[in-house]
């Protein structure tokens, strides 16, 4: 089952690259099919299988030669091992279904956010209702109490970065979260609920915040330059998916100790 697990993943990541690239640029993902960005050439099957063909090609394009991006292997290997570690962490189960979707759709916001410092409506909008309605059978049947609580952290999470962003327009004359990291957090409330969910987001602040001292610190960034925040969140959101319930229960523990 592993093994199957991490192929399907790898399947996963060859989409999850061609929604990586072409969601920026307002482009289909279905049609045209997959093709080589410089010379426009059509990819074979043979040339487009995961991990496999960026081996034997070398790295580059079979017709001009081109460099092909780390990348494009890096996202599939990534998405292999989601795959292999959501079905080691709830086996094979709708959870661990749902963990896969989640984790492809949080891997396609990372990798663009982290280019072009935007998070796609088309990933947080429908993710959002696939989230509810995960939360809505991840009982085996319909469970409208459960919908109803991922519904209300959805709504809280994206509303209370909605409410920072208010806030820090007068406070600090800028914003301090864009629209697009409170749909994300309303899409990550959505499919992990409560209190997980806000686990996610605290872990994201928490990520986010240390790599802004980090890059600060090395001035590789300046005060007033951007850092997208969305990689922050969807590394959060990962390790509360999977490592949440033991982070809250041991956070509690020491609490309460």
């Amino acid at each position: 089952m592993d093994g199957v697990a991490f192929v399907l993943g790898l399947i996963g990541g060859s989409f999850a690259n061609v929604c990586i690239y072409r969601l920026p640029r307002q482009e289909s993902v279905v049609w045209p099919g997959s093709h080589c960005p410089q010379c426009q050439a059509p990819i074979q099957w043979y040339d487009n299988i995961p991990l496999l063909s960026f081996v034997l090609l070398r790295g580059r394009c079979r017709r001009c030669g081109a460099p092909i991006s780390w990348r494009y292997p890096l996202v599939e290997l990534l998405t292999g091992v989601l795959f292999l570690v959501s079905v080691a962490t709830f086996g094979a189960s709708l959870r661990a279904v749902q963990s896969m979707v989640l984790g492809t759709l949080l891997l396609i916001v990372f990798f663009v956010d982290l280019d072009h410092f935007i998070i796609p409506n088309r990933i947080t909008y429908p993710g959002i209702v696939v989230g509810l309605v995960f939360a809505a059978v991840s009982g085996g049947g319909v469970d409208v109490r459960h919908a109803a609580v991922a519904a209300v952290t959805a709504i809280a999470l994206g509303g209370g970065f909605i409410l920072v962003n208010l806030l820090s327009i007068p406070l600090l004359k800028q914003e301090g979260m864009g629209m697009g990291d409170a749909k994300l957090a309303a899409m990550i409330g959505a499919f992990l609920g409560w209190p997980i969910g806000g686990v996610a987001i605290l872990l994201g602040v928490f990520i986010g915040g240390a790599l802004g001292v980090f890059l600060l610190a090395l001035r590789i960034k300046g005060r007033r330059e951007q850092i997208p925040f969305g990689p922050a969140l969807a590394a959060g959101a990962i390790t509360a998916m999977w490592w949440g319930p033991g982070l809250l229960n041991w956070y509690l523990s020491r609490l309460v100790g």
